[in-house]
């Protein structure tokens, strides 16, 4: 049985999912909780399996009550349920550890294989939050200037190869150029490719170009603030 705790300040909303819900074998609502903060008392005293939280609420709104839950709670998969689909909500909810990020207008029954989904160790959003997702991680990217590579974690010779890869050398000129095996440098190059998420030289290199170009901007207009 999937135990679920569900969050909504709207009644009639909170109602219906609790109706559809409950008219499932193995799902039951074990309580519904009107604002964020009474959610997370409810998740710590009841422990549900699948916490179902919207996200405009009254008292706490449902992205801070996702932390506190998973903070406290960190077994219980949370599932963020909402009218906005707004990229800084997603990234919020997914960087506190949600599991899912619907839109209410979803069908019952892909709600309801959503819990199953979730509930079996499955992250789903829906294709509009999966694109403001992607959209609002270029938008971070694209404005972070210098401090974007820094995300993608790259070492000191990752970057220098970066650098080289950008330019266009091969990977037999990469190592005669840094004294390296050309084993060792395809090895790094695999690294680069997985932590840019690309699969392949020609999309490497456009990828890399952008971060290379954010690196310039950043330098050049740091050195002419210091001027």
């Amino acid at each position: 049985m999937i135990r679920v705790l569900l969050a909504d300040d709207q009644a009639l909303m909170a109602d219906g999912l609790k109706t559809i819900i409950d008219l499932e074998e193995d799902m039951e609502v074990v309580a519904t909780a009107g604002d964020g903060k009474t959610a997370c008392e409810l998740a710590r005293r009841l422990r549900p399996d699948i916490a179902l939280l919207d996200i405009r609420m009254p008292v706490m709104d449902g992205v801070e009550s996702a932390r506190m839950i998973k903070r406290d709670c960190p077994e219980i998969i949370v599932i963020m349920l909402t009218t906005f689909n707004d990229e800084e909500y997603i990234i919020r909810a997914l960087s506190y550890g949600a599991s899912g990020y619907l839109l209410k207008d979803i069908q019952a029954d892909l709600l309801l294989k959503t819990i199953r989904n979730s509930a079996s160790g499955n992250l789903f959003m829906m294709a509009p939050v999966a694109a403001k997702l992607s959209s609002g991680l270029s938008s971070i990217c694209m404005s972070s200037g210098p401090s974007c590579m820094k995300t993608l974690d790259f070492s000191d010779r990752e970057k220098e190869i970066a650098g080289l890869i950008e330019k266009g050398m091969s990977n037999r000129q990469i190592a005669s150029s840094l004294y390296l095996s050309e084993g060792t440098v395809k090895n790094y190059i695999s690294g680069i490719y997985e932590k840019i998420g690309v699969n392949d030289r020609g999309k490497a290199v456009l990828e890399l170009r952008k971060y290379m170009e954010r690196y310039k901007d950043g330098d050049k207009a740091s050195s002419e603030g210091n001027d």
